[in-house]
C-alpha cells in the first residue's frame, strides 16, 4: 500500500490550538467555539433541574425538537444571543469580557 505524503504517521500526535473548530479547518471556528459552550452551559441546566425536553420547550419558547438540537449541539440554527437570551430565561447570568488591547496580534474569543 502506497503511504499518502500529506497524511501524518499513524503514532503523531498534534497538539490542539484549544479550539476544536479550527483544528479541523472549519470556518467561523471561534463562534462554533462559543456556542457550543453556550449549548452546554444550556444542557447543565436542563439536567440540574431536571427538566424534560418538553418542558424546557415550554420555558425557553421554543419547540421541543429545538431543545433536542441545542442539546445534540447542533446549533447552526442559533446565534449567539439567542442563546445567552435562553440562558437568562433558564436563571444564568451570562458575563461578557473585553481585554485590552493588544495591537501585535489578533483578538481571540475564549471559553471559560
Amino acid at each position: 500500500m502506497k503511504k499518502d505524503k500529506n497524511r501524518p504517521d499513524e503514532n503523531t500526535v498534534t497538539e490542539s490550538s484549544g479550539n476544536v473548530f479550527a483544528d479541523l479547518g472549519i470556518k467561523n471556528a471561534a463562534a462554533y467555539l462559543a456556542k457550543s459552550a453556550l449549548a452546554i452551559h444550556i444542557q447543565r441546566v436542563i439536567k440540574k433541574r431536571r427538566l424534560t425536553q418538553d418542558e424546557a420547550s415550554e420555558i425557553l419558547g421554543i419547540s421541543q425538537p429545538k431543545v433536542s438540537a441545542i442539546i445534540k449541539g447542533r446549533l447552526d440554527g442559533f446565534s449567539t444571543e439567542r442563546l445567552f437570551r435562553f440562558l437568562n430565561v433558564l436563571g444564568c447570568d451570562v458575563k461578557i469580557s473585553v481585554s485590552h488591547p493588544h495591537p501585535q496580534t489578533p483578538g481571540q474569543v475564549m471559553v471559560v
